[in-house]
C-alpha cells in the first residue's frame, strides 16, 4: 500500500501525535508499505525516518498551544506524483485542512485521526471565542475526511455531537516489552523516596498549563508522599514553584522511562482535555494503579475501582482521599495485577493492523461512491 502521512507534529518534537506516527512508520516498514511523510519543519528535524522521505513545510505556534504546519503550494504536485492509495491525517489542523482539499481534487481517500483536543486547550487558556471557532474548524476538517478515527468513546461522541460522521474507534498501542512490572527498581525507589519510606506519586507528560499539574499541590504537601514529575515543557518553572517538594527529573525515554514508571506506587494524571492519554496506558502496563480525571480519554482507560480511580482531580481533598484509599487498600496488589491485564493485548502491531483495515474500508467506500457518482 502507498500511504501519505500528513502530520502536524513530528521529530524532534516528542508528543502523543509523534509517538503514534513513529509506531505506524515502524509497522509500515515491517509490512513493506511505501510511505511519504509530510511534517512541519523545525530545528534538528530529520530528512528521513526508516528510509522513508520526510518533506517539511513551514510551521508556526498557535497561541501557546501546539506548533502547526503551514499549507504550501508544492504539496499538490508532491502528492500527485507520489499517488498514494490513502492519505493519513495525524491530528489535522491547518495543514490537514489544506490537504483534504487537495485530496478531493486528486481523488484520493483520506483518513483523519482526532488526537488533540485543541478546542479544550483553548478553553483552558480562556480563549472563549477561539473555543467555538476551533470546534467548527476541527469539525469541518473531519467532515471533509472520508473516515475519522478517534482514540476513545468520549472523543467519538465529541466529534459526532459536532456533526462529524463516519467516526470509528481506534485506540493506541503500548510497548509491553518496555513497560512492565519487572522494571520496578528498588534502588531507584530508595533514591526517590528517602529509602522507600514515602509513597511515590508519579506524573509523566508535557509540562504545560492545560495539564493542570499544580493540582498535585495537595499531595506535594504531604510529608509521607513524594511527587515525581517526568517531562519538560513551557510551564516547568511555574510548576516547580507550586510543587516545591516535588522531584522534577526532566525528559526520560526508553528503558529509563519504564524504570521510573514501574517504580511509582501510584500514577496520577490531572489533564482534563486528553483525547486518550498514552502515559496512563504505560503506567497500567507497568502494573501501577492510576488516578485520573473522570472526563475525556482516561474514562476509557481506567476501570474505576479495579485498575484505579476516576475522580475530579481538580478538587484537592478528593484527590488526597483517592490516594489515601488506594495506598491503604487491601486490594492494592490485586489492582497492580489488574492494571497490567487490562492492556496486555494492546500491542502496537495489533493496533496498527486494525488501522490498515480502516484504510482498506475507507478506500473501498471511496471507490464505491465514486462508481455510483459516475
Amino acid at each position: 500500500m502507498r500511504i501519505a502521512i500528513v502530520t502536524e507534529a513530528f521529530l524532534p518534537q516528542v508528543n502523543g501525535v509523534t509517538n503514534s506516527v513513529l509506531r505506524l512508520l515502524e509497522y509500515s516498514k515491517s509490512q513493506g508499505h511505501d510511505v511519504l511523510i509530510i511534517a512541519p519543519e523545525s530545528e534538528g528535524a530529520p530528512s528521513h525516518y526508516l528510509g522513508y522521505k520526510i518533506k517539511h513545510v513551514p510551521s508556526i505556534s498557535m497561541k501557546k498551544l501546539i506548533p502547526v504546519g503551514v499549507p504550501s503550494k508544492f504539496l499538490e504536485p508532491l502528492l500527485e506524483g507520489f499517488a498514494p492509495d490513502v492519505i493519513h491525517l495525524a491530528s489535522p489542523i491547518f495543514l490537514g485542512h489544506y490537504v483534504t482539499k487537495i485530496a478531493k481534487r486528486l481523488g484520493i481517500p483520506t483518513v483523519s485521526v482526532y488526537q488533540t483536543d485543541i478546542a479544550g486547550f483553548a478553553r483552558h487558556y480562556g480563549l472563549t471565542i477561539a473555543h467555538s471557532s476551533l470546534w467548527r474548524w476541527i469539525s469541518k476538517i473531519h467532515q471533509n475526511s472520508n473516515m475519522t478515527l478517534a482514540p476513545s468513546q468520549w472523543s467519538c461522541r465529541e466529534l459526532e455531537n459536532n456533526g462529524v460522521e463516519n467516526v470509528r474507534l481506534w485506540k493506541r498501542g503500548v510497548n509491553l516489552e518496555n513497560f512492565q512490572p519487572s522494571r520496578r527498581d528498588e534502588e531507584l525507589r530508595a533514591e526517590l523516596s528517602e529509602h522507600g519510606r514515602k509513597t511515590i506519586i508519579g506524573y509523566v507528560g508535557r509540562l504545560a498549563n492545560e495539564k493542570r499539574i499544580d493540582d498535585l499541590a495537595i499531595l506535594d504537601a504531604q510529608p509521607d508522599m513524594q511527587v515525581v514529575i517526568i517531562g519538560v515543557g513551557p510551564a516547568e518553572a511555574k510548576f516547580k514553584k507550586s510543587l516545591p517538594n516535588a522531584l522534577f527529573v526532566g525528559y526520560q525515554s526508553g528503558v529509563e522511562l519504564a524504570r521510573y514508571v514501574a517504580s511509582f506506587d501510584l500514577f496520577v494524571h490531572t489533564g482534563k482535555h486528553e483525547t486518550f492519554c498514552q502515559s496512563i496506558q504505560e503506567a497500567l502496563a507497568s502494573g501501577v494503579p492510576v488516578i485520573g480525571p473522570n472526563s475525556g480519554g482516561p474514562v476509557d482507560l481506567i476501570d474505576h475501582g479495579v485498575t484505579g480511580l476516576l475522580i475530579d482531580t481538580a478538587k484537592p481533598m478528593e484527590l488526597l482521599a483517592a490516594v489515601e484509599f488506594l495506598r491503604s487498600s487491601n486490594e492494592y496488589q490485586a489492582m497492580r495485577f489488574a492494571a497490567r491485564e487490562a492492556v496486555k493485548h494492546r500491542t502496537w502491531d495489533y493496533i496498527n493492523s486494525q488501522l490498515m483495515e480502516h484504510y482498506l474500508d475507507a478506500i473501498a467506500s471511496f471507490l464505491s461512491k465514486k462508481e455510483i457518482a459516475a
